[in-house]
């Protein structure tokens, strides 16, 4: 059996386990801020990464021009200000698990805007490891909404579907500047425009006092920032990497193995009990990755 592997699949599987690293580090700080809080706490986190990361490369700053610099920032309007709230709202509505199942619309927004914007095509075994990763994440987080009408369902399952295809736009926007400039700028530029709106939502609906509250309970909490470390600086360059150097459907598939390793790392770090579903759930997702690899 001979791997397929390249560096952009490396990279995405890499994004997939920062990732889950740090949700679980963020369920272990005890959640002492909100959602929006987190978000912006973690965007703050990221770009503080972003530009010490550049300062010790010593590289100088991209030349971007104005068209450039306008879909940076559309692609973060889109993906991390739009696509966060959405996915918050759909959170609240629906709870985590019928959520992290709504995620898998992430993966086939993929391969229907790659294609669309990109004409990309990936093989027939690409497809059906996508589709075993998929109905692994949907085994593994299988549950009822308790206390949520139908109505909570229907908006929650509707926002979530859209959070996720402006992610999947925002990313795929970025393609062409991708192939020219390397990516920590790129997202330097993105998550900076993250902040600016993150805090325009939270002095909206909370007031300004609470920017210095976020900031000062977020940098006392140690889970926290580990959590924004892995979760955004780290996930957020190999999620750009993946997408630079291999196909879209293929980092979109590793990247839906996120689910995946939280199941496991939750069982490990938080000591959850791992049931018959959720094995299941990772040898199906597991034996979609090996297949997408090898073929």
């Amino acid at each position: 059996m001979q791997y397929n592997l390249n560096l952009g699949d490396i990279y995405a599987i890499l994004t997939a386990l920062c990732w889950s690293f740090g949700v679980i580090c963020f369920d272990i700080s005890g959640r002492v801020l909100n959602s929006l809080q987190i978000s912006f706490l973690k965007n703050i986190v990221g770009v503080l990464g972003f530009i010490i990361f550049l300062f010790i490369q010593s590289d100088s700053f991209p030349l971007f021009s104005h068209h450039e610099y306008f879909i940076l920032v559309v692609s973060g309007v889109i993906g991390v200000a739009i696509g966060d709230l959405l996915f918050l709202a759909s959170l609240r509505r629906i709870g985590s698990g019928l959520s992290a199942i709504i995620s898998t619309s992430y993966s086939v927004s993929i391969f229907i805007l790659a294609y669309i914007m990109y004409q990309e095509i990936i093989s027939i075994f690409a497809y059906l490891g996508g589709f075993l990763v998929i109905f692994g994440v949907v085994i593994g987080t299988m549950e009822k909404p308790e206390n949520k009408t139908p109505q909570n369902i229907y908006i929650g399952v509707l926002f979530g579907v859209l959070a996720h295809l402006s992610t999947a736009y925002s990313i795929l926007l970025l393609r062409p500047i991708m192939e020219i400039y390397p990516v920590v700028p790129i997202a330097l530029v993105r998550f900076s425009t993250g902040i600016i709106f993150s805090a325009i939502g939270i002095i909206y609906l909370q007031g300004i006092k609470n920017i210095s509250e976020t900031v000062t309970k977020g940098f006392a909490n140690r889970y926290l920032i580990i959590g924004s470390f892995f979760g955004t600086f780290l996930s957020v360059i190999f999620w750009l990497a993946g997408y630079k150097y291999t196909l879209a459907g293929r980092a979109a598939i590793y990247n839906q193995l996120s689910t995946i390793f939280i199941i496991i790392l939750a069982s490990i770090f938080l000591k959850e009990i791992m049931t018959k579903k959720k094995w299941l759930a990772v040898t199906l997702a597991l034996i979609g990755a090996l297949i997408v690899s090898v073929f």
